[in-house]
């Protein structure tokens, strides 16, 4: 399967419908919006919209500058799928999903939260063939965590990754560490950034 994979979108219309049209030229079977979708709540129109337009399948996160409740209305409004805390298994591969991160203004959440949150996402799909994790702030003590002084990476987020060893961990949050990839065990984490990340995902054929 083929997935879009995109974050830090900010409320800017303009890359929202852009990122949606690659989808649909891409022809993925899945975009994922891993979170920022808005700016501290502003702007929420025409964000998730064109995304829904062109492709069946979207799921999203709140990001840090996003509350739940935001997020929440969205996936209804839209007929998006909100991963946060929850999963979603398409074509032998399960998505689980934690947003928010360890640092505000929106949804700023503790280090045994953000843990909690994906082991209460992965429950509902330990035993795909594959497994993705979608989250919004990055693992501590890696690669992106060197490309910014201020956004301190996620221990909670490193816990789960060591702990559930999904094969891919998708984040954004760190703008500068944008389409960075590096390794956590057998998980390959990737920063997908606001530019969007086209990714191909093989299951097992017995899937």
């Amino acid at each position: 399967m083929k997935i879009l994979a995109a974050g830090d979108i900010h409320g800017d219309r303009g890359l929202a419908l852009r990122l949606a049209r690659k989808a649909r030229d891409e022809k993925v079977d899945l975009v994922v919006l891993c979170g920022d979708l808005t700016e501290s709540e502003l702007q929420t129109d025409h964000i998730v919209g064109p995304f829904v337009k062109y492709n069946e399948n979207v799921v999203i996160i709140p990001g840090n500058h996003d509350s739940i409740p935001t997020i929440d209305f969205l996936s209804k409004v839209y007929g998006a799928k909100n991963l946060h805390g929850y999963s979603l298994t398409l074509q032998g591969v399960g998505f689980f999903g934690c947003g928010g991160a360890n640092i505000g203004p929106e949804t700023m959440m503790q280090e045994d939260e953000i843990f909690e949150t994906v082991e209460k996402a992965h429950s509902g799909v330990k035993d795909a063939a594959m497994r993705v994790l979608v989250g919004h702030v990055h693992p501590s003590g890696g690669d992106i965590e060197k490309f910014t002084q201020f956004f301190p990476g996620s221990t909670g987020m490193r816990k789960a990754i060591e702990v559930f060893k999904p094969d891919i961990a998708l984040c954004s949050h760190v703008h500068e560490a944008q389409g960075i990839e590096e390794k956590i065990g057998p998980t390959t984490v990737i920063n997908v950034g606001k530019e969007g990340k086209i990714i191909e995902i093989n299951a097992p054929a017995s899937q």
